[in-house]
């Protein structure tokens, strides 16, 4: 049996060092523009960077890892981005020192593995793309899936604060790690700290339902949502509030801990599948924290079916009375995915 603990250590120390990357890269954008000439090449370049450094931990504390990636080095080795493979070089060398690019390169390619195992990793390096260029939410997801299903996970949130008052439009110095091993639950760390464990209560009756929502709309099927919300209220009292609107797998967290009760994500064009890397960890936070994770139909996610949740459409979120609200919703609404 694979030693849990020891692959959350190496998930946690590789989640955490990486945010510190990202977090610096985020911080020099317009640096990173000035050298690349490219006005989206900073997230291209803490996609890149965030892969090297998650890779380069993980095989240093478990040794030879099968790692789904987001990213290969294909773009990096070609000529014609040679300045965004030094800023790449540039940015893992202020986590280990000493590398070489040929060394940065490999590294990425260990995100090439496949999902034909019975157990492998895999890894979102910066989820919420258009979060990290506005200097807002993004994470960095790492799960170990096992047999289908996440049951080791770390999810990096460098710009999420800890403080539920605080604004998520704006980055927090100190961000929070999530991590969970399935069935011991999932434990937040703030600042170094300690972990402290999440439990997420359920409502009760009459309280309102806020949801969490992408900044980007087009991310979800809104009308659909606002159609969801608006048949729970009239049919059972709950009134809803105004959105927590953030991107990435931070609304998995957000929603784990009781700053949102539900995150939808509806279809939104035809034949769209969810990739692994962008579900895997928040659901094991989620999960852990007592929330119920499925697909629109009430289906629990399978992550057996190579790079996308192929018998899945969409996501639904939220504790568990909440989360029978939204599929009754659902149902009684007849929606359909797109």
């Amino acid at each position: 049996m694979p030693d849990y603990a020891k692959m959350l250590e190496a998930a946690r120390d590789a989640v955490t060092l990486s945010s510190g990357v990202c977090r610096e890269v985020q911080l020099a954008l317009d640096s990173v523009r000035e050298i690349t000439k490219d006005d989206k090449s900073p997230v291209t370049v803490a996609d890149f960077a965030s892969q090297a450094v998650v890779a380069k931990v993980l095989t240093d504390a478990l040794g030879e890892v099968v790692l789904v990636g987001e990213e290969d080095s294909k773009f990096l080795r070609d000529p014609d981005h040679a300045a965004h493979l030094e800023a790449v070089l540039a940015a893992v060398n202020d986590a280990f020192g000493g590398l070489s690019a040929d060394d940065v390169l490999k590294l990425i390619d260990v995100g090439a593995g496949d999902t034909h195992h019975a157990g492998f990793w895999t890894l979102d390096p910066i989820d919420g793309t258009k979060g990290f260029l506005r200097g807002q939410q993004y994470a960095i997801a790492l799960a170990y899936v096992e047999n289908g299903e996440p049951v080791v996970g770390a999810m990096g949130c460098p710009n999420l604060p800890a403080n539920f008052g605080a604004p998520l439009d704006e980055a927090d110095p100190h961000g929070c790690i999530y991590e969970a091993i399935k069935g011991d639950g999932v434990y937040e760390i703030v600042r170094g700290g300690q972990p402290t464990r999440v439990r997420r209560n359920d409502i009760e009756a009459g309280d309102p339902i806020r949801v969490c929502a992408s900044v980007e709309k087009a991310h979800s099927n809104v009308s659909d949502t606002d159609r969801i919300l608006e048949h729970i209220k009239a049919n059972s009292g709950h009134d809803t509030g105004e959105p927590a609107r953030l991107d990435s797998q931070c609304k998995y967290a957000v929603t784990a801990r009781g700053q949102a009760d539900a995150y939808l994500r509806m279809p939104t064009r035809p034949g769209y599948v969810e990739r692994i890397w962008d579900h895997a960890a928040g659901a094991l936070v989620a999960t852990e924290a007592g929330c119920f994770v499925t697909d629109i139909f009430g289906r629990a996610l399978d992550f057996s079916h190579g790079r996308g949740l192929e018998k899945n459409k969409g996501i639904v979120c939220a504790p568990p009375r909440v989360h029978g609200q939204v599929i009754g919703a659902i149902e009684a609404l007849g929606i359909q995915p797109a």
